[in-house]
């Protein structure tokens, strides 16, 4: 039997499970340019490591029921964000381990993704696997990117004169002059 070769960017998934075979590989962040549009300033895409990532495709047998596509996709990746409290670059590891059942329609793949702890798709001729990887990790992206500990203090209140806090009237104290004036 002539084994076929895939090809990431086009890839058969169908072919890909029906053959039980795995695709592996690496490819520069910068490759990935929605992900890469999420660097911070101060660290681009283009210093990150490489990204590694692998699929296998499989045919699963449910007792009394069709055969199923399924993709199991990891990748791995180190990215550098904007962290959102000291506003410089902070590293974050993002890992994806997933499991991808195809069907064959769009309203299938809705009404069973419903139901599902897996993602379930409809099984397209071709898939962009480069796009379907960047796609998840761009969902794993932390929604605020922040320091565990920033390397810079955050607030300078030891430069603020103390005098400021002492010359800024009580807000309850024109309400408490009212109440023993009798005027309440």
């Amino acid at each position: 039997m002539k084994s076929r070769a895939f090809v990431p960017e086009k890839l058969d998934v169908a072919a890909l499970a029906h053959d039980d075979a795995s695709l592996a590989g690496e490819w520069p962040a910068t490759l990935l340019t929605r992900l890469a549009d999420s660097a911070a300033p101060e660290s681009p895409a283009s210093g990150w490591p490489a990204l590694q990532w692998s699929l296998h495709g499989e045919i699963r047998q449910p007792k009394s029921s069709t055969p199923q596509t399924w993709l199991h996709l990891t990748a791995s990746a180190q990215v550098a964000l904007t962290c959102q409290r000291c506003l410089k670059p902070v590293h974050e590891d993002i890992d994806i381990d997933r499991w991808i059942r195809f069907v064959d329609t769009e309203a299938e793949a809705a009404a069973l993704d419903v139901d599902s702890e897996d993602d379930v798709l409809a099984l397209p001729r071709h898939l962009d696997a480069r796009e379907l990887i960047e796609d998840e990790l761009l969902l794993a992206l932390p929604l605020v990117p922040r320091h565990e500990v920033c390397p810079e203090p955050l607030s300078h209140t030891d430069d603020l004169p103390e005098q400021e806090e002492e010359e800024r009237p009580n807000p309850f104290a024109k309400l408490a002059a009212l109440k023993r004036g009798g005027n309440a």
